[in-house]
């Protein structure tokens, strides 16, 4: 049997692969087989069997039996299959980084689920917008002694990027960017992660994705029918899986930030050439800002470079690859916040259904528009005030002068 990549099953956990299904149901007959035909078949035949197979089929054979459970425990397996979804572990600085927090099949339970947050909801919204400036500067920016024992040389990414389920991409940061001034500049400017900025060794021409038909892009003639029929949008938004990983090296925990399809996206902006794509999740900032909650925005940015009616196949060079905090009102988060809220990103609740991930995100948004809606009629109440105070004033100066 065939390798079935991890991440196609991560991508439509709602339309499981035929493959893997297959593979379990061999492994559950063969699980429920007379004892005396199982304990006569050797362990190398047992690992030779769960090599093939992908994360969740590894691990629902772990469950079958006794053999299939003390074999999985084999980290070689899990190495394997870390290097199927994220090509970027193949890397010896990041298999040593993993071996130091715990081990390759630690890392995939950590990082193959995707982050939930059910508190979305819960906050009184209603309290937050009625009294705004009551927080103090203290209770905004939360506990200094807290901050001091994290470091933004504690924070790893490792980056991974596919395209119809081919990788195309894969980065790893140590660190955080233009944050050796942590507690100056970087302390209070927004938070800001962009890869194509930063020098992280890797000799792939910056980081720079390039795509093109060869990768399975449609052929496109000019921009103006890309803009009637919207071929290439659609290829982009189906095909383009993203995984963003953040490791604390200090805590020894990682997860998977990002939400692998595009959650939304931007065609034809800010220029007809440009498509913008964003991923992200719902992370919990209890006790770090009044909001509870903040939104980690992944955004990935194509711009087309080549038509063919240009002489040459289509092709798109990506221009941004960045992550950053915003709060319910689409404020960035600063440096020394997004600090404590990835920190505590890495212990919060994960899951494995892609639908209850997007449910998280869509009632974020849900909320995020109601607080928006909300405003603007509170700043409608004030303009009508103060318009209405306006007249009145003339009113009465002309009345006393008349």
């Amino acid at each position: 049997m065939s390798h079935v990549p991890v991440f196609s099953s991560c991508r439509t956990t709602k339309n499981h692969n035929n493959t893997s299904t297959e593979a379990h149901h061999r492994i559950v007959a063969m699980a429920v087989a007379p004892v005396e035909s199982i304990a006569t078949l050797s362990s190398d035949l047992f690992y030779d069997i769960l090599r093939r197979l992908d994360g969740p089929t590894l691990a629902s054979a772990a469950c079958t039996c006794a053999a299939f459970h003390s074999i999985s425990k084999e980290e070689r397996l899990w190495e394997n299959v870390c290097s199927s979804v994220w090509p970027s572990t193949n890397r010896e600085d990041v298999k040593s980084l993993i071996s130091f927090t715990g081990g390759f099949r630690k890392f995939y339970a950590d990082c193959f689920p995707l982050i939930v947050n059910k508190e979305v909801g819960e906050y009184p919204w209603n309290s937050y917008l009625e009294y705004p400036d009551d927080w103090t500067e203290a209770e905004y920016y939360g506990d200094t002694n807290e901050f001091e024992s994290i470091s933004p040389s504690d924070f790893v990414s490792i980056v991974d990027i596919r395209f119809k389920e081919k990788p195309i991409c894969s980065k790893v940061l140590w660190g955080i960017p233009n944050a050796n001034g942590y507690d100056g500049w970087f302390y209070n400017c927004p938070f800001l992660i962009d890869l194509l900025s930063c020098d992280d060794g890797d000799d792939n021409d910056d980081g720079v994705v390039t795509l093109s038909v060869s990768d399975g892009l449609p052929p496109i003639t000019s921009m103006e029918r890309e803009k009637r029929d919207g071929k290439l949008w659609q290829e982009l938004r189906d095909g383009l899986l993203l995984s963003w990983i953040i490791v604390n090296k200090k805590t020894k925990q990682a997860a998977n930030l990002a939400s692998w399809s595009p959650l939304d996206g931007q065609r034809h902006w800010p220029t007809d050439k440009d498509f913008v794509f964003r991923f992200g999740s719902v992370l919990s900032a209890k006790d770090i800002l009044p909001s509870q909650v903040v939104q980690c925005i992944l955004i990935m940015k194509f711009r087309v470079v080549h038509t063919e009616d240009e002489g040459v196949q289509t092709t798109l060079r990506s221009t941004e690859l960045s992550m950053q905090l915003e709060d319910m009102e689409g404020a960035h988060v600063n440096g020394r916040n997004s600090l404590l809220i990835l920190k505590e990103a890495l212990s919060c609740r994960r899951s494995k259904n892609y639908n209850e991930m997007l449910e998280s995100c869509l009632k974020y948004s849900k909320v995020q528009n109601k607080l928006k809606e909300e405003k603007i009629r509170n700043e409608s109440r004030w303009d009508t005030l103060c318009i209405l105070s306006g007249i009145v004033a003339v009113m009465t100066f002309w009345y006393y002068v008349l």
